[in-house]
């Protein structure tokens, strides 16, 4: 299958497909015209990687996670142990994130909105 075909069977853009060739974590066959030849498993392995990405696993958690995938010999404690790492991240984004949320949100009560120029959240932001 072409380029377009693989691209609808896995979600993902075009661009991304030629992005995750050059990187080697596909190998379409080529036709004797030069065009990539998509087979089913390399359609499998797009989508796969498009599950992966949008859990948020990095391009090397996903070739992990890609070669553990084909390896029928892997054990699930290797796989456990990369979502276990990725978790471990996402919550310290998240803890980051409400962190600053809350700081934001005091300093969005603080600031009186009206036509005063003393703004305590560009006082925040200048360090001072």
């Amino acid at each position: 299958m072409n380029i377009s075909d693989v691209s609808a069977r896995s979600g993902l853009p075009a661009k991304t497909i030629r992005y995750y060739e050059d990187i080697g974590l596909v190998r379409p066959a080529r036709g004797e015209n030069g065009y990539r030849d998509f087979s089913d498993r390399d359609a499998h392995k797009l989508a796969f990687l498009a599950r992966s990405r949008s859990l948020g696993f990095s391009i090397e958690e996903c070739r992990t996670l890609l070669a553990l995938y084909e390896d029928r010999e892997r054990a699930s404690a290797d796989v456990k142990r990369v979502a276990e790492a990725h978790l471990v991240e996402i919550d310290r984004k998240v803890a980051e994130l409400q962190a600053m949320r809350e700081t934001l949100t005091t300093l969005v009560h603080r600031c009186h909105g009206d036509d005063r120029p003393d703004c305590p959240i560009l006082t925040d932001l200048a360090g001072t």
